[in-house]
């Protein structure tokens, strides 16, 4: 278990707190690039708990902004673009995408008003089928060109889920806890085991990136070999993973599932899926699809038919955030246990002035990172992308 303050320390994600310092470090989804479109080109998002508007002005060029104008706190999720900049609907003050007062409709021409006003701005790229930004210091790292993100022989599409009522180290610490597949999930992927208690090998690997997981579990019938499932979870808050859809022709779909960090008490997730064939073309700048994916149904259960919602009913039920203070941890939650003690460092490391575990800031590096993801069960090693 952990102190309060410890528990705070990894939870809490507002500006100036350890944890929050720590996530402003890395780059993070906002929105699905085609949620914006001409007839909406602004939406407001709520991230590392900073309300905030992601818009597209009519040049094409993308910005993250403070949600709330400078000059009397209307809300710019409700303004208007140009080719120029976002325009507040009350009082029309105009900002382009560095946060830069461009225009102030009331005001003087030569007061030099607008020179003074400077609106909370952050850089915005688009990568994957995603609007990407980044809270923290200057100089920013690159945004990473992880494989499922970049790939292009093949069909990318994107889920984002409705909001979770946990805080992100809950989906995070999940990631690194391989005990839970056949109990949560068992009967929904056909892995149930036959007897009520068993042990599998574990071994979790810090990594450039992040923490490999590797898993390897006794064969399905006696006398079957061990199987491998080997995937990394990527700092701070994404899983890479791979799997063969049995109701598509046996087809794989590596993923990316992203859990952001809304606030302390809420966490967004996207889930970027890849699926090799020789037909589809998937730029990773081009028009991404996306749909919205609901946890509850519309009597507000559980839709516990779907592997996803199986996780986020065990992550809301946890508390939002869990107190961690009042658990008991076992052997079998030594993924999480070093998972706590790696961001701890990272925390310190960040306190103290340096970089944190997975930043990327090599270019020649950054043109394509690819993963050695393993799946044994489904016959699948990732790196071999073309087995579709």
């Amino acid at each position: 278990m952990l102190t309060r303050e410890e528990n705070e320390t990894l939870t809490r994600v507002g500006r100036g707190t350890p944890g929050g310092e720590y996530l402003r470090r890395y780059w993070m989804p906002v929105a699905c690039a085609g949620e914006l479109t001409e007839d909406k080109a602004i939406k407001a998002f709520r991230l590392l708990g900073e309300n905030l508007v992601v818009f597209r002005d009519k040049s094409g060029r993308y910005g993250v902004v403070a949600e709330q104008c400078p000059h009397r706190k209307a809300s710019l999720a409700f303004g208007r673009v140009d080719e120029e900049g976002i325009r507040c609907p009350y009082h029309g003050w105009k900002f382009d995408c560095t946060g830069k007062c461009l225009e102030q409709p009331a005001e003087p021409i030569d007061g030099g008003f607008k020179d003074k006003i400077k609106q909370t701005a952050y850089p915005c790229e688009r990568l994957g089928g995603l609007l990407w930004a980044y809270l923290g210091p200057e100089p920013r790292p690159l945004l990473p060109r992880w494989d499922v993100l970049v790939w292009e022989d093949g069909k990318r599409w994107i889920e984002k889920h409705e909001i979770y009522n946990c805080n992100w180290l809950q989906p995070t610490e999940n990631s690194v806890d391989p005990s839970h597949l056949y109990w949560l999930h068992g009967d929904t992927a056909h892995l149930a085991p036959t007897v009520d208690h068993y042990e599998e090998e574990h071994a979790f690997t810090p990594f450039e990136y992040g923490i490999m997981k590797r898993r390897v579990t006794p064969g399905r019938k006696p006398g079957d070999a061990p199987v491998v499932d080997q995937h990394p979870l990527l700092f701070p808050c994404t899983l890479r993973h791979v799997f063969r859809e049995r109701l598509l022709e046996g087809r794989v779909r590596h993923n990316l599932q992203i859990r952001v960090p809304v606030d302390d008490a809420h966490t967004q997730v996207f889930v970027v899926y890849f699926s090799p064939n020789e037909t589809d073309r998937s730029p990773a700048d081009g028009d991404t699809p996306w749909e919205f994916f609901r946890i509850r149904d519309d009597n507000g259960e559980y839709r516990l038919d779907q592997v996803l919602v199986q996780d986020a009913m065990a992550w809301e039920s946890q508390g939002a955030p869990t107190d961690r203070t009042q658990e008991h941890l076992g052997v079998g939650d030594e993924g999480i246990i070093l998972l706590r003690k790696i961001l701890r460092e990272q925390i310190d490391i960040v306190r103290n002035g340096g970089e944190p575990l997975g930043v990327v800031r090599d270019a020649g590096k950054n043109r394509l990172i690819e993963f050695e993801v393993v799946n044994e069960r489904i016959g699948i090693l990732a790196k071999e992308k073309k087995v579709a």
